[in-house]
């Protein structure tokens, strides 16, 4: 027997959009709902995604001894014996305690949890199937669509297969493989497969394209190839799969140049899509696109102005990052709050591969095709004391600035901490400065950040058509 129950927001998915958005709401004194139709809150972010990704990252560099190999020129090799399950120790720890913040949020924002299958009955309806059978109707004056994504799975490839995942079925992987076959060349993918090499598994990437992260600047993609190929990867660039076999030790996968692939396992990362399904969008006048994703305004309002979305439910850039922001600024504007309405204008991107990539901003390519007229200043990670300490002497950050008045135009990172490191760089794309003001702050020795200053000064270099320091 259903029961009916009036909210002021109901929020369907407790995803990193959905629980910031139900917080920002219920802060101001509103009554929220979330509902949540899987077993754990978090969404792939938390439990799949975004931070199981980063932790197996840590855990192949630590098991992997890859960091030392850098300092001591020791070449360790990967334990002995390590089962999956020491892998993934250290991914279930923080996961659940992360699991736990999102619970205590919820909490102290006396923000309801339901769990549930939500199901649109009208505009303004939302039925849910929860768990036993039993079934609730809620309304509200608003609602907050953030179901997150899901890996796109072709018919024709078996992922019933033991040998056979996708970004979310790999971490349910029995063992660590002697060798893998990784589709796709793109965020996911290379970051998995980056990860595995770590770990000494005999990693082959294909993709469709001539690179990996055809978005990113074209430099730190192709040092990111160099770098993955030193370590051993091969890479199958301008290639497409026409068939996958299963083999006595694996999977086999003809490809249309006519070669074939092999390995143990296979990992297929051909992009994600909406979860929107179960949702009967069609009751509330909410459509998608192609991919499953919905439509919004600059706003996050759908087709149906009260009804609202944000976070990998809509598409690109889908990072957990810009997901919460969304959401904070869809329900800011929905009830009419005067705190946060807009998302910045500067997002940055981190890609947690090994070495991990940073950018913000523009970059060589996208100054091309705009036609403004750039110059750039490189440093590397060799020719900084602290590089030298941590043992990173392949990395790099370009600064990409306008010829005419040295104005930032955009930041790019390959190598250790790239992900903090651009918040520098970011701050300053935010504030219009020049690369003068690197030159003329003053940072400490040593660190990683004294890059800003050096890149700065090779660009003055570079634009005066004299190097002022190499590197």
């Amino acid at each position: 027997m259903a029961w009916t129950e009036k909210f002021d927001l109901v929020v369907i998915g407790c995803g990193p959009a959905g629980e910031k958005g139900a917080a920002q709401v219920a802060y101001f004194g509103k009554k929220v709902a979330v509902i949540e139709r899987a077993a754990q809150v978090g969404g792939a972010g938390i439990n799949t995604g975004t931070v199981p990704s980063k932790t197996l990252r840590e855990s192949a560099l630590y098991f992997s001894g890859l960091k030392q190999r850098g300092l001591y020129g020791i070449d360790y090799s990967l334990h002995q014996g390590l089962k999956i399950q020491d892998f993934m120790h250290h991914l279930e720890q923080v996961v659940e305690m992360e699991r736990r913040k999102i619970l205590k949020n919820l909490d102290l924002h006396k923000i309801e949890l339901i769990e549930g299958m939500a199901a649109f009955e009208d505009a303004h309806t939302v039925s849910v199937s929860m768990p036993g059978g039993r079934r609730r109707m809620l309304t509200a004056e608003v609602i907050l669509i953030a179901t997150g994504s899901k890996p796109s799975r072709s018919p024709d490839i078996p992922f019933d297969d033991v040998n056979v995942f996708d970004s979310d079925s790999i971490l349910k992987m029995d063992k660590i493989p002697e060798s893998l076959v990784v589709v796709g060349g793109g965020v996911i993918g290379s970051e998995y497969a980056s990860i595995f090499l770590a770990l000494g598994v005999k990693v082959t990437l294909t993709d469709g394209r001539d690179t990996l992260l055809t978005f990113l600047d074209r430099e730190m993609s192709e040092t990111l190839c160099q770098r993955l190929s030193e370590w051993g990867m091969e890479f199958r660039f301008n290639d497409r799969m026409e068939k996958l076999e299963r083999t006595p030790t694996g999977v086999r996968l003809a490809m249309k140049s006519g070669q074939a692939l092999e390995g143990e396992k296979a990992l297929f990362a051909a992009g994600r899509i909406g979860a929107v399904d179960g949702l009967q969008l069609e009751r509330c006048g909410v459509g998608v696109n192609k991919r499953g994703h919905i439509e919004v305004n600059e706003n996050y309002q759908t087709k149906v102005p009260h009804i609202y979305a944000a976070g990998d439910v809509i598409g690109p850039p889908a990072l957990a990052s810009t997901s919460m922001e969304q959401a904070r600024v869809a329900m800011c504007h929905a009830f009419g709050l005067k705190y946060k309405q807009r998302v910045a204008s500067m997002l940055p991107m981190g890609i947690y591969t090994i070495p991990e990539i940073s950018s913000v901003g523009e970059s060589e390519e996208s100054c091309k095709e705009k036609k403004i007229d750039y110059c750039v200043g490189v440093a590397h990670y060799k020719n900084n004391a602290r590089g030298q300490i941590c043992g990173d002497t392949s990395g790099k950050l370009k600064l990409v600035f306008a010829r005419a008045d040295k104005k930032l135009l955009g930041v790019h990172i390959i190598g250790e901490i790239a992900t903090e490191l651009i918040h520098l760089g970011l701050m300053s794309l935010y504030d219009g400065d020049t690369i003068d003001s690197f030159i003329e702050l003053c940072f400490n020795y040593p660190t990683l950040s004294e890059m800003y200053k050096y890149a700065a000064y090779d660009g003055l270099g570079n634009l005066s058509g004299h190097k002022v320091r190499e590197g």
